[in-house]
């Protein structure tokens, strides 16, 4: 899936999309949530991005917490930024994300609107 230059998509890029996110391999959807987060589009993820991330999929979700957003991305980045440079490139995302369980569930439940839906 390619974003495109725009910045806006069309209604067959919202449908290809949405069919990854629903349909795709794991490693598809984490690719995807990898190019989808990282906003500055410099392919990399730094602590700010992913500390935005985990802010939004949290007031989206909402629930109790036993970590802060901010302790939660520090745990994330200390796992999973594997070479220290303070960004997670692709590699190390979908990895890290592999790995870590608790990282994994918040990526899927950022695009998981189940409950959204449920309330209408």
């Amino acid at each position: 899936f390619i974003f495109p230059q725009d910045g806006y998509i069309d209604f067959m890029e919202y449908v290809a999309a949405l069919s990854l996110v629903l349909r795709g391999k794991m490693e598809q959807k984490l690719r995807w949530y990898f190019k989808l987060y990282d906003v500055d589009g410099n392919g990399c993820i730094d602590r700010h991005e992913l500390l935005n991330i985990i802010k939004a999929i949290r007031a989206i979700n909402g629930g109790d917490h036993e970590t802060s957003a901010e302790e939660f991305t520090n745990r994330v980045f200390n796992k999973i930024d594997v070479n220290g440079d303070g960004e997670l490139s692709l590699d190390e995302f979908v990895e890290g994300a592999k790995k870590d369980e608790e990282f994994m569930e918040v990526m899927m439940k950022s695009l998981d609107l189940s409950h959204i839906v449920a309330m209408i």
